[in-house]
C-alpha cells in the first residue's frame, strides 16, 4: 500500500477515535472520519499485542492491507480510516477477513456504489 494511503501519526490516529463514527462486528472495530479536501481514503491498522505473537499480527494487517488494495477502487473518498482487530481475527484466513471488512464498510456506507 502506497505511502499516501496509510495513516501513520499517533495524532492522526487519536482523532479518527475522539472525532470519528465507529461500527463493528465481532471480528473488526472501524473508526472513520470524513477529511475534506483530500483526494483518496487513507487507512491505519491496529492490531494489539493481546491478539497474539508478532507473526500473527503482521499476519492479520497483512490480510488487511492486501483486502484494502483489492477494494480501493469501491471505496468512498474523504474518508480517514482505523481499523481495530479483535480476537477473533486471529483465527481468520483472508478471504474471511476481507469478507469482515467488506461487511463493515457496507454497512457505515463508505462503499461507492451505495
Amino acid at each position: 500500500m502506497k505511502k499516501e494511503f496509510r495513516i501513520k501519526k499517533n495524532e492522526e490516529f487519536q482523532y479518527a477515535f475522539k472525532c470519528g463514527k465507529s461500527f463493528a462486528n465481532r471480528q473488526l472495530v472501524i473508526y472513520y472520519v470524513e477529511k475534506k479536501g483530500q483526494e483518496h481514503f487513507r487507512i491505519g491498522l491496529s492490531v494489539g499485542k493481546k491478539i497474539g505473537n508478532a507473526v500473527t499480527r503482521n499476519r492479520i494487517k497483512r490480510y488487511l492491507r492486501q483486502a484494502f488494495q483489492e477494494l480501493e477502487d469501491t471505496i468512498a473518498y474523504p474518508y480517514d480510516i482505523v481499523i481495530i482487530a479483535r480476537n477473533p481475527a486471529k483465527n481468520m484466513e483472508f478471504y474471511e477477513m476481507k469478507k469482515s471488512l467488506t461487511h463493515l464498510l457496507y454497512k457505515e456506507r463508505l462503499l461507492k456504489n451505495q
